[in-house]
């Protein structure tokens, strides 16, 4: 016995010594968490902002979310708990029959519904130009070849349904019908080998996700993950803001009415909506000061306009033209 508790001593202690390092690392976690990472936001979001009417925003987005997921049972029990309004439960049961199987698809191509819901959806794919039916066909194609010698002749036949595709994929169906010659001596060790590439299947499912989301109207990323990862890149600027109005004891320059005390570039990937400025008052435009094209084709901000009206008559800032006020047309960009 005072052997054996010898030796577990000696084997804890090694254990111990062998993994002091990980430990140390493991301790420093915890203080790395709070010094990277500031849970308080007061300074940041408004106070109320949580018990007005974002709050039930911030809940569909979620529940959007796991929707687009095909997180099914989550988003259901969501609505019950959170009592989510119900035409959005609906609306989403209507419309994400087939939006749904995306999550599935990407990880197992047995039974696959793609195929059919291809066929059933080609005109308005057509209206898309989707490239979808023609992927599904190739990989259909691409199975046959991976079945060696013996396939030639049902790939032949099955060579048909390329037809009404060779307008647009001459090229890729050239070389679909050359891998043939290679059929015999294997593709693995042919200068056809890139066919049998699994990325073939992420490329169609990352197609129909695509068009799926095209044909029901709904955005290809979820928007509450964009609005996550443009928090994650806005934050971290605006907390450091934060920190410096509070050290000079500027409170008021930043009132958190739908404005930033900065500009902050989020990057071309959150680009959804173009911008016009006004040349004249170098203000952006809004609802409410739209944009104005006027006759001789410059375009200027409603509130410009107004100040530039002289005597019931407006000259453009850029040109000499003299025209009526009420002639000026509003863009929608």
């Amino acid at each position: 016995m005072s052997q054996c508790c010898k030796k577990i001593r000696d084997t804890v202690q090694n254990l111990a010594s062998d993994h002091k390092d990980i430990h140390s690392s493991i301790s420093r976690v915890g203080k790395a968490i709070d010094r990277n990472f500031d849970a308080d936001l007061c300074g940041i979001v408004p106070a109320m902002v949580w018990e007005s009417q974002e709050k039930q925003i911030l809940v569909l987005a979620i529940i959007e979310h796991f929707y687009q997921q095909g997180l099914l049972g989550v988003a259901e029990e969501l609505c019950q708990v959170m009592e989510a309004r119900a035409e959005t439960v609906f609306i989403w049961h209507r419309d994400t029959d087939d939006y749904n199987t995306i999550p599935y698809l990407s990880y197992t191509e047995r039974c696959c519904p793609l195929p059919s819901w291809a066929v059933s959806h080609r005109q308005p794919l057509a209206e898309l130009n989707s490239s979808l039916e023609f992927q599904l066909h190739r990989l259909h194609f691409i199975r046959l070849l991976a079945g060696g010698p013996g396939k030639e002749l049902e790939a032949l036949n099955y060579a048909r349904h390329f037809q009404p595709f060779a307008h647009l994929h001459q090229q890729e169906i050239q070389v679909m019908m050359g891998s043939l010659v290679y059929l015999r001596l294997g593709l693995k060790n042919s200068p056809y080998r890139h066919l049998l590439d699994d990325s073939h299947w992420t490329d169609i499912c990352d197609t129909f996700t695509h068009d799926a989301c095209g044909l029901m109207g709904l955005p290809v990323e979820s928007p509450l993950s964009v609005s996550f990862a443009a928090g994650c890149v806005a934050l971290p600027v605006l907390m450091n803001i934060k920190a410096v109005i509070e050290q000079r004891q500027c409170a008021g320059v930043w009132s958190h009415k739908d404005e930033l005390p900065i500009e902050i570039e989020l990057g071309m990937k959150c680009w959804y909506h173009s911008v016009f400025a006004c040349p004249i008052l170098r203000q952006q435009t809004t609802d409410s000061n739209p944009p104005v094209k006027l006759i001789c084709g410059h375009v200027i901000s409603r509130d410009a306009l107004n100040k530039l009206i002289n005597g019931g008559k407006l000259k453009c800032p850029y040109c000499p033209m003299e025209q009526n006020p009420a002639d000026g047309k509003c863009l929608i960009f």
